[in-house]
């Protein structure tokens, strides 16, 4: 096979990988108790794709390949350890008892109330015997497939604290013999906060990669509103749920609008709103409806939830009632705060009031900690400091916004806005 044949090869493994792992991983894990091993048994099987498809070709179905190849190397592990047997008898009694009790099939809902290996994994990776950031760290590793500096990105820390974490976790989960299983009752509620963190962030990291050549990856949003449609009916009167689910389904929305035909990013107020998906709007309204009806004082992802829909219902961006979307920032940071609520409410304040009052909030962020290689604040300094006609110091601050992405997608965005201060530098000397 020629070197083009074979690289273009490996990539379709690596895509397969990126999409499959998480259920790969998941599945692997109910067999063997233990989602370090399952990991590693998964990339095992990722391993001898990469050895074997290159010449005997990608299969019909790779990812159905992967799976097996994993199960294989899963029930491997489980004779080494002498535990096939035991596992085998444990499933007999299981089905025997299920067989004397007369399980019916509203029982059996009831003892496995979701029924999903994905969702499993999530809350065993939620366990309170993690730190809140190793869990969200390990589940994104896991679920989301993410790579270690991935993740390091998207919670604004080094790389090696990143992969610390997720060894610690494993290490501990293993350590506590954790179970695979989904918790009930007032464990379901205490972990649920932190599974909520995850599934949002696995949206996110879908909704604006953060590196590579791709603006977006759909399939990540896609995964995180299955797993949150699946939370919302395992946990049907937590309005936070329901204010998740809202939140993306009405970003998701606009997905198919955020990219022209070349695949180079559109930003919010440049999208043609004719092309965001009504159904997925109407849907998301339907679940904020829901979080507010339920009661309460409203938390941060049924808040941000509201300020995506003030830009569903604006027919066009100036239509967009920017002034309330300040008003729940401003309820946003108090419930939840941090510095990039701050810098989103600043980009609010600049729409609603004007770029000099926004540019005024974020001078007073440039020496958070948290956001000193955030490109998002050079980027949004920028934007301000473009509409004030300050073209240079604009220049300056989008150059270092694009030398701090890591997508390419983004980084060729920010670039443009450089040659854009720089060519109104060009007609002003002139």
């Amino acid at each position: 096979m020629s070197t083009p044949d074979g690289a273009r090869v490996q990539r379709a493994i690596e895509t397969v990988w990126r999409i499959e792992s998480a259920k790969i991983i998941a599945r692997v894990a109910r067999m063997v108790g233990d989602v370090g091993v399952a990991e590693d048994l998964a990339q095992d099987a990722f391993v001898t794709a990469l050895e074997r498809w290159p010449g005997s070709g990608v299969p019909d179905n790779p990812g159905a390949w992967l799976m097996q190849a994993a199960k294989y190397r899963a029930i491997d592990h489980l004779r080494r350890g002498r535990r096939l047997e035991e596992k085998h008898g444990e499933l007999a009694r299981e089905r025997d008892a299920r067989r004397a009790d007369a399980v019916s099939d509203m029982d059996a809902s009831i003892d496995d109330p979701v029924g999903d290996d994905l969702l499993r994994l999530i809350f065993t990776c939620c366990h309170p015997v993690l730190s809140p950031e190793a869990r969200v760290a390990l589940t994104l590793r896991l679920l989301g497939g993410l790579t270690t500096e991935e993740i390091a990105r998207a919670f604004l820390v080094s790389t090696p604290t990143v992969a610390q974490r997720i060894v610690r976790a494993k290490r501990t989960l293993r350590e506590a013999q954790v179970p695979f299983e989904v918790p009930r009752g007032e464990e379901l509620d205490e972990r649920l906060s932190s599974v909520l963190a995850v599934v949002y962030l696995i949206f996110n990291e879908g909704y604006t990669a953060t590196a590579g050549d791709d603006w977006l990856r759909a399939d990540l949003c896609e995964e995180a509103l299955r797993l949150g449609r699946i939370l919302a009916g395992l946990a049907p009167t937590e309005p936070e749920v329901h204010g998740l689910v809202a939140l993306m389904e009405i970003q998701a929305s606009r997905l198919h609008a955020r990219l022209d035909a070349s695949g180079e990013p559109i930003l919010l107020m440049d999208q043609d709103r004719g092309c965001w998906d009504r159904l997925l709007i109407r849907r998301g309204l339907a679940a904020l409806d829901r979080a507010q009806r339920l009661g309460g004082a409203l938390g941060p992802y049924t808040l941000q939830a509201a300020i995506a829909a003030c830009h569903a219902r604006a027919g066009a961006a100036e239509d967009t009632d920017w002034e309330r979307i300040v008003a729940l920032y401003d309820a946003l940071g108090q419930v939840s705060p941090s510095p990039v609520v701050e810098l989103n409410r600043a980009v609010a304040v600049a729409m609603a009031f004007g770029p000099e009052a926004g540019l005024e909030l974020i001078d007073g962020l440039t020496g958070e900690p948290a956001l000193r290689t955030y490109h998002l604040l050079p980027s949004v300094r920028g934007d301000f400091l473009f509409k004030l006609g300050r073209a240079t110091e604009a220049r300056a601050e989008f150059e270092r916004a694009a030398s701090l992405t890591e997508n390419a997608r983004e980084r060729a965005l920010l670039l443009a806005r450089v040659a854009a201060c720089a060519g109104t530098n060009g007609r002003n000397a002139g």
